[in-house]
């Protein structure tokens, strides 16, 4: 079967072609895709060949891991199914994630694909009545809203999260909604602004924002929020955590010597902290995340700085890639989405 995607065909090369798609099976749902929402972090680390899958990185020796169909988060409607196939129909909104496709690295993960074939069990029926690009980001609006809600939460508990990206301005969110004093710690002026409504915010100097934050006099920090990568954050956070706080960490960490795990934490060990490692996803919490988007606890379409036509995928990642204009959230709209 013919379908259109965005394939990463080397390394910072990005290419809207006709690709081969499996054909369909009993269990298998067509789906015509209207907006997809790209991953800037994950896919732009598979673009620069820094991973050969999820949190593998790539070392020299590994195979390069192109071509590929980038992305894991679409949204679009239903074209047909197969005769195995109960909880859809054709016409029916949907989201999904992963695809099947023909000819590419990794033939079972791709996102950014039309029309997608994709197992009925991937697929999740979206609310009615709300704007379904609102659901396009599902899998990583999920992934803030784990790391915002794995720890205890109470009304005003002390919260920091660190990194002004998607992750973090979801996990902001999820943890505002919950009663928690959130102060958000980030580099970009245009990202904290779109977080001011949410708690505080503090541009990220040196020490990660250590002495800003002590000038807010919130007292000591009961969860913190790691999604930039760098483990000196826990370090220079360690002095203002609260004991039996939690330190949540979402970041990407590339491969690096032999750790000794229990000498790495004993400088934690004296606070009795708590440590969740939170990138995953399961079915329970992307329904969830579903019914915080629908009833307006998480936003994610305040997060949306650029939409493209999916046929200007290159440009939307040269956008990314450079940073030539503020840029977060990028949604490329398709074909379908304009009949």
């Amino acid at each position: 079967m013919k379908s259109q995607a965005v394939v990463f065909t080397a390394r910072n090369q990005v290419e809207y072609r006709e690709i081969e798609s499996p054909e369909p099976g009993a269990e298998d749902v067509v789906m015509e895709l209207h907006h997809s929402w790209i991953s800037n972090g994950t896919e732009g680390s598979f673009l620069r060949g820094e991973r050969i899958s999820g949190d593998v990185a790539w070392l020299p020796g590994d195979p390069e891991p192109f071509p590929m169909v980038a992305g894991y988060q679409k949204v679009g409607r239903v074209l047909s199914v197969g005769s195995a196939v109960t909880r859809f129909k054709p016409g029916d909104w949907v989201f999904s994630s992963m695809s099947k496709v023909c000819g590419m690295f990794d033939n079972q993960y791709a996102g950014h694909v039309s029309p997608s074939v994709c197992d009925q069990g991937a697929l999740m029926p979206l609310p009615a009545g709300l704007d379904p690009v609102a659901f396009s980001g599902l899998v990583l609006t999920q992934v803030g809203y784990n790391c915002g809600s794995r720890s205890p939460v109470h009304p005003g508990l002390v919260a920091v999260v660190v990194g002004d990206g998607l992750v973090g301005q979801w996990s902001g969110q999820t943890l505002a909604s919950q009663g928690a004093k959130v102060a958000m710690i980030g580099r970009h002026d245009d990202r904290l602004d779109r977080f001011k409504k949410f708690g505080q915010t503090i541009k990220s100097s040196a020490d990660n924002g250590v002495a800003a934050f002590r000038e807010l006099g919130l007292g000591p920090v009961q969860i913190l929020v790691e999604t930039s990568g760098s483990r000196q954050v826990l370090n220079d956070y360690l002095p203002l955590m609260k004991r039996n706080g939690h330190m949540v960490i979402a970041g990407f960490y590339p491969k690096a010597a032999e750790v000794n795990l229990l000498q790495a934490l004993q400088q934690f060990r004296n606070s009795e902290l708590s440590f969740d490692l939170v990138s995953g996803a399961t079915q329970e919490r992307l329904d969830e995340t579903m019914r915080w988007i629908a009833d307006g606890r998480i936003d994610p379409m305040g997060c949306i700085s650029h939409r493209f036509p999916v046929a200007e995928a290159a440009k939307a990642w040269a956008l990314i890639e450079s940073k030539s204009e503020p840029v977060l959230g990028v949604v490329l709209d398709w074909p379908a989405a304009r009949k």
